[in-house]
């Protein structure tokens, strides 16, 4: 169902979105959100993840749908010369071109990276691929834990009793997704300057090592390698899950003001003065003594309580929240993270707030349409 909303910041700019799974349809999602004219193209039988459930949300997966609300669909079956001809043909008044075909499909059909910007030079190519052309892995297939595991991502997650773990969320293809969207605005930025476009690209390699802060860091100083601190941040304490009488609560306590203030709201005045807790230096130091105290002192108190005294002082804390709980919360609602657009679909709103421009939610994830395939009409 298509809703009247004032324009948004990309208004007027055509996006092709011909990427599938996640990371390219996030990009183009967060592109239409605000405002761009979204068509994407699928073969006959859908985007993979259509598929991807239950649970679902008509006849959209639930996966699905959080990835391409305001789009449209046209079907293209691209291994023919006139389904490629009909992408070219969109391309020719296009400004953004999103996709992440792996490059033995584009030489299968006769194509180089260069042929999609050749009819029109202004058009921005976002290339979204696992580990792009060149290096060892160059070309190779790659899903968001595969990376997970490859990057190190996996080798810093959990702690010594579970051994790696993954990231309970596709945050490498979100994090690529979000990189994509920036390189695309860098690009039409730029654009307004040259005239032309450009080839963006971006990885899921690439972004699973910029996203290992401020691990390869601590790395580049010290030379040791990593070891899994649980819920433990890994240069600061406390910064730690903790238990307490009815639910758990995170610390993140950053600096000695605050420290100061958490100690003296929770009765543990002595630690500021105990030298081995001072400074944010000797606490992580010392962080093993340090929560054994607080492991056995905080069991008394109830999380949500106390995280919403501590952070009304200052002190940077939550209570640990289920899905369900956060997507309940008031200040959710406050703040309109929930979409809900006919029929029966919902989603989170973009998190970027503009004053002039805001985003805007138009569409539903499309559906399939009835007909096959439009390549030769």
């Amino acid at each position: 169902m298509m809703k009247t909303v004032p324009a948004g910041a990309l208004a007027g700019v055509r996006v092709i979105d011909a990427s599938r799974v996640l990371g390219g349809p996030y990009c183009g999602q967060i592109l239409g959100d605000h405002g761009a004219d979204v068509l994407k193209i699928e073969v006959a039988h859908g985007d993979d993840t259509r598929q991807w459930g239950p649970p679902f949300m008509g006849p959209n997966s639930a996966y699905f749908s959080g990835a391409n609300r305001n789009k449209q669909t046209h079907i293209l079956d691209l291994s023919t010369p006139q389904g490629r001809e009909a992408l070219f043909e969109m391309l020719d008044t296009a400004d953004v071109f999103v996709e992440n075909f792996k490059r033995s499909t584009l030489e299968k059909w006769g194509l180089t990276l260069e042929s999609f910007r050749s009819r029109n030079p202004r058009l921005i190519h976002c290339r979204v691929s696992g580990f792009g052309s060149v290096g060892p892995y160059g070309d190779l297939p790659a899903y968001d834990p595969a990376v997970q595991a490859l990057s190190g991502i996996m080798s810093v997650n959990g702690n010594a009793q579970s051994g790696p773990l993954r990231v309970g969320l596709p945050v490498v293809d979100l994090t690529t997704g979000m990189s994509a969207v920036i390189g695309v605005l860098l690009a039409l930025y730029e654009r307004t300057l040259s005239g032309v476009g450009q080839l963006v690209e971006t990885t899921l390699y690439g972004n699973a090592l910029a996203m290992l802060h401020p691990h390869t860091s601590n790395y580049f100083s010290n030379g040791k390698n990593p070891v899994r601190t649980g819920n433990a941040h890994p240069n600061i304490y406390p910064y730690d899950c903790f238990e307490t009488a009815e639910g758990l609560i995170y610390l993140a306590v950053g600096n000695d003001v605050q420290f100061k203030i958490f100690c003296a709201h929770v009765g543990l005045e002595p630690l500021v003065n105990d030298e081995r807790f001072a400074t944010s230096t000797q606490r992580h130091i010392n962080r093993d003594a340090l929560k054994e105290i607080l492991v056995q002192h905080l069991r008394t108190y109830h999380a949500k309580t106390l995280a919403t005294e501590l952070i009304h002082k200052g002190v940077p804390c939550a209570p640990v929240q289920s899905v369900e709980e956060v997507l309940s919360d008031p200040h959710t609602k406050a703040q309109n993270l929930i979409v809900e657009l006919e029929p029966g679909y919902r989603g989170i709103a973009s998190p970027i707030m503009m004053s002039r421009t805001p985003p805007s939610y138009r569409y539903a994830p499309p559906t399939l349409p009835e007909t096959k395939d439009t390549s030769d009409d």
